[in-house]
C-alpha cells in the first residue's frame, strides 16, 4: 500500500504563535484551519509513494541536502497571503520574511533529484509559505480578503536545523503527521 509523504520544514514550537493567527479567520464560513501544531513549509509535495521507493528517496534526498549547499540556518514567519490570488483564494498562507533563500535552495535541489526518480515536478514557481487554512467555498471571501489587507503579523524566528519526510495519513480528524525521516543541514 503507498505512502502519502511530502518534504517539508516542522515548526517546531511555533505552533502556539501560528495558532493566534488563525483566529482572525475564525468567523470565516467554509474556511478549513490547519491544526497549527501540524503546521510545516513544504518543500515538495511527493503524493503516493511505494513503500520500496522509501530508500532511494531517502538517498536521494540526502544528496539533494548536500548539494543544495545550505547549512542551518533561522527563518523569519510573517505576513499573509493567499494561492492562487487574493481575487480567488483556495489557500491561506503565513509568509517568510527571511530564510526565503536557503528554503528555495532546498526546494530545487530536492525538486531536481525527485523528478529524475519519476516524482512529479511542481506546476507553479515555489513561494515558500505555511498553508494555514483552506478555502472550500467563496462565502467568506471577502472577510478573508479584509484580514489579508488589515493583518500583518509576526509569528517568529525558528532555526531550521533539518528537513522531513513526512507521511500524511487522512482521518475523519483531518491528516495524521509521522515523520519517517530526517535530514540535518
Amino acid at each position: 500500500m503507498s505512502k502519502r509523504l511530502f518534504v517539508s520544514v516542522d515548526l517546531d514550537g511555533l505552533g502556539e504563535a501560528v495558532a493566534p493567527v488563525q483566529e482572525h479567520f475564525e468567523a470565516v464560513s467554509g474556511l478549513n484551519v490547519v491544526d497549527p501544531h501540524q503546521t510545516h513549509v513544504t518543500l515538495k509535495f511527493l503524493g503516493d509513494t511505494d513503500p520500496d521507493q522509501v530508500p532511494e528517496l531517502t538517498d536521494e534526498l540526502a544528496a539533494a541536502v548536500d548539494e543544495s549547499g545550505v547549512e542551518p540556518f533561522e527563518t523569519e514567519l510573517g505576513g499573509l497571503g493567499a494561492f492562487p490570488s487574493t481575487d480567488y483564494i483556495r489557500v491561506v498562507w503565513l509568509g517568510v520574511r527571511e530564510g526565503g533563500e536557503q528554503l528555495t535552495r532546498l526546494h530545487e535541489a530536492i525538486e531536481e533529484r525527485t523528478v529524475e526518480m519519476g516524482f512529479d515536478p511542481e506546476e507553479h514557481d515555489f513561494t515558500p509559505h505555511v498553508t494555514l487554512a483552506r478555502l472550500n467555498h467563496a462565502g467568506g471571501k471577502e472577510l478573508v480578503q479584509n484580514v489579508l489587507q488589515e493583518k500583518d503579523p509576526t509569528v517568529g524566528t525558528l532555526q531550521v536545523q533539518d528537513i522531513r519526510v513526512t507521511e500524511s495519513v487522512l482521518t475523519d480528524d483531518g491528516p495524521a503527521y509521522a515523520t519517517i525521516e530526517s535530514f540535518e543541514l
